[in-house]
């Protein structure tokens, strides 16, 4: 089997050791949402968001799995846009790319914002734009000094968020079970079917939960990106990937199972966040300003990890020569740095975008990003098809890390992905990703046509 790697001539370090990639894959899947956004999902769904949650749980370890399977044979920073390109087609690895940068350097747009908002809980007359700007620039002299460096902030981030949850769930289920911080009364779980049952809003609300709940796992992903600076990518992808599945269902359905047993799951939108309303119960006094800490470190996680997709993507572009030669160059510290400059350069006009325009018009362009995840993971399944079909049996029976019931997993995998869009279509909030989606890859596709990349492909 030739080596992708050798063929895209890569010479980035291989500066991620294990626990960083551990970190990276598990402090991409938890973000801002558990802790603000579950009680949202809690309301549509009730404690049937559990099983939601675990569905879309083992989804996304296949996704991981057809992932890995690939990215061990062929370890480069592009992933699936490489991997889409040579298996399925330039065209699909052009879209895929750019696709994938456009998502998080509008999901980071976002999140930098957020981190002024944030600062203000202990700032209020700080103006949120200073707070965002200096995060912004902090990350960026963080991916320029070296992957290492990135791989150290990104282990401590997801570290906070980790710790964070593993105390609450601790805390709940003392609480449940011993009665701890409620008068040495137990509370035990029988909020979880009390009102309306384990399906309150029926299966339909089940259903309708599924956008949000998939969209919470958007940056798992991201441990195809850092194989091409993985020390012994063969050992440390499949590692990560086979752990942080488990750890990702621990964390999301027993912090779930927690917060629906404490207070009836009809009541959760009302209270705030329920992460503070456990700490409170115990009597923390600053529940509210820790939460509000964990949180700012998760934006910060995801505009750090952002710069570094970005720029790993727009270097990888370059090498396959679907973007400017300037993002091929690496720095003496042997990162990407043009193209986490520009990515950087791009955040800072969201920045200033989100000040100047309507809170609307950001929303529909996030939403384009949302789709994106959809879009990636279907490709992520579909590379793992079309490779598959690339090897004779014997080859097969070789593979390291073999996707588990391939091709059938592959395929109801992406009927699921079709299922999440068409549950896109009930909400007005993402309905509109619907809309303007089809745009962006028009745009995509127009502007490969347009700057000749087709013919380049035909000449080869």
């Amino acid at each position: 089997m030739d080596n992708l790697k050798n063929g895209l001539q890569e010479d980035l370090h291989r500066g991620l050791k294990e626990r960083h990639i551990q970190l990276i894959a598990l402090g991409g899947a938890i973000g801002v949402g558990l802790f603000l956004g579950s009680a949202a999902a809690i309301k549509v769904a009730g404690p049937s968001l559990i099983l939601t949650y675990f569905i879309g749980g083992v989804v996304i370890f296949y996704v991981m799995r057809a992932l890995g399977e690939v990215t061990v044979e062929y370890p480069v920073s592009g992933a699936f846009s490489a991997h889409a390109s040579k298996f399925v087609g330039p065209l699909c690895g052009y879209i895929t790319g750019w696709t994938y940068w456009f998502m998080w350097v509008v999901t980071c747009m976002a999140e930098i914002t957020a981190v002024g908002v944030y600062v203000n809980y202990w700032i209020p007359d700080l103006p949120q734009w200073i707070p965002a700007l200096a995060a912004l620039v902090c990350m960026t002299i963080v991916n320029l000094i070296a992957v290492a460096a990135y791989g150290e902030f990104e282990f401590w981030f997801a570290l906070i968020k980790v710790v964070t949850i593993i105390a609450m769930i601790l805390v709940g289920g003392a609480m449940i079970f011993f009665g701890i911080g409620n008068d040495g009364v137990a509370v035990g779980i029988s909020n979880l079917w009390t009102y309306g049952g384990f399906f309150p809003n029926g299966i339909t609300g089940m259903v309708m939960a599924l956008v949000m709940v998939m969209f919470s796992y958007l940056g798992i992903e991201i441990i195809g990106v850092t194989a091409g600076e993985a020390a012994h990518p063969e050992k440390t992808i499949p590692s990560a990937i086979d752990k942080v599945f488990w750890r990702i269902l621990i964390f999301y359905v027993l912090a779930l199972s927690v917060i629906m047993s404490l207070y009836p799951w009809n009541q959760i939108g009302t209270l705030g966040s329920p992460f503070v309303l456990t700490f409170s119960k115990l009597g923390i006094s600053t529940a509210a300003g820790i939460i509000n800490f964990v949180v700012l470190t998760a934006a910060l996680s995801s505009c750090n990890s952002g710069l570094f997709s970005t720029g790993r993507m727009l270097y990888n572009l370059s090498l396959q020569g679907k973007a400017p030669k300037m993002f091929g160059k690496l720095s003496k510290h042997m990162v990407p740095a043009n193209g986490i400059l520009v990515s950087a350069g791009f955040l800072l006009i969201g920045v200033v975008l989100n000040y100047m325009v309507p809170a609307e018009v950001f929303t529909y362009v996030t939403s384009v990003a949302t789709f994106g995840a959809l879009w990636i993971w279907g490709i992520i399944l579909f590379v793992q098809i079309k490779f598959r079909e690339t090897l004779s049996p014997e080859q097969i029976g070789k593979l390291h890390y073999p996707m588990p019931h391939s091709p059938y997993s592959s395929w109801i995998c992406i009927a699921f992905f079709f299922l999440v869009a068409f549950v896109m279509f009930f909400s007005e909030n993402t309905r509109v990703a619907l809309y303007i989606a089809p745009i962006w890859f028009a745009g995509v596709i127009a502007s490969y046509y347009m700057s000749g990349l087709h013919k380049q492909v035909l000449e080869k």
